[in-house]
């Protein structure tokens, strides 16, 4: 339209016509970049104690190594013998515990041996015979033992010249002579050695009148 032509409308009293209102621009909402939200995620948080705020609240209220606690109270020179007392008696008790059980085992092997010994001795050495029909009965090791020999056998005996030795749960009959250097070697072995001077009352199962019934149970 020429102004000549609009200057005659607005004379006329057209009014012109309002400008149309602009409207604010709006941009599209972005979009969440995932790799920038890793990095803010890597990012380091404040430290909280930095800006005044203790980590751990308690630990301000814990006393420091050394501050806060009670000295302690030195030993006093009883408690301190008392103490070395105790150590001392400790010490011996272990000592003898290690030297009982040293001759424990001492004691184990000299009686191996000297059983090793008395075997080799009377290999061969004993009398027992077969058919001897005659039970001798004697005392060994508290309990009521009996070795059957011959009338011969238990005339001798009794009267010293024949003793009896326990072998391995076997009771041998030997000579006086053997019994004398197996008493040298392994004394606990001597099951019966008679004393022809001793009373008879020292031995009841001599005389073989006093024998012990074999269907008698002891």
């Amino acid at each position: 339209m020429s102004d000549s032509l609009r200057d005659q409308l607005l004379g006329l009293g057209f009014k012109p016509a309002p400008a149309p209102e602009r409207k604010p621009e709006t941009r599209p909402a972005a979009r969440p970049d995932p790799a920038r939200n890793q990095e803010a995620g890597r990012r380091p948080q404040p430290d909280r104690q930095r800006q005044g705020k203790p980590s751990h609240p308690r630990s301000a209220d814990k006393p420091h190594a050394g501050q806060g606690r009670p000295p302690s109270r030195p030993r006093s020179r009883e408690e301190i013998d008392l103490a070395k007392a105790y150590a001392i008696r400790a010490q011996k008790e272990k000592d003898e515990r290690i030297e009982a059980e040293r001759l424990k085992q001492e004691q184990a092997r000299e009686r191996r041996e000297a059983k090793a010994k008395l075997a080799g001795l009377l290999k061969d050495q004993a009398l027992n015979d077969p058919a001897a029909d005659i039970a001798r009965h004697f005392d060994y090791g508290g309990k009521i033992k009996r070795i059957h020999v011959t009338a011969s056998q238990l005339k001798s005996l009794n009267a010293g010249e024949l003793g009896v030795v326990q072998l391995d749960g076997r009771y041998l009959l030997v000579t006086a002579a053997l019994l004398e250097q197996v008493e040298a070697i392994f004394p606990p072995a001597i099951a019966l050695k008679v004393d022809p001077d001793a009373p008879a009352v020292d031995d009841p199962y001599a005389d073989p009148q006093f024998q012990v019934p074999d269907d008698l149970v002891w």
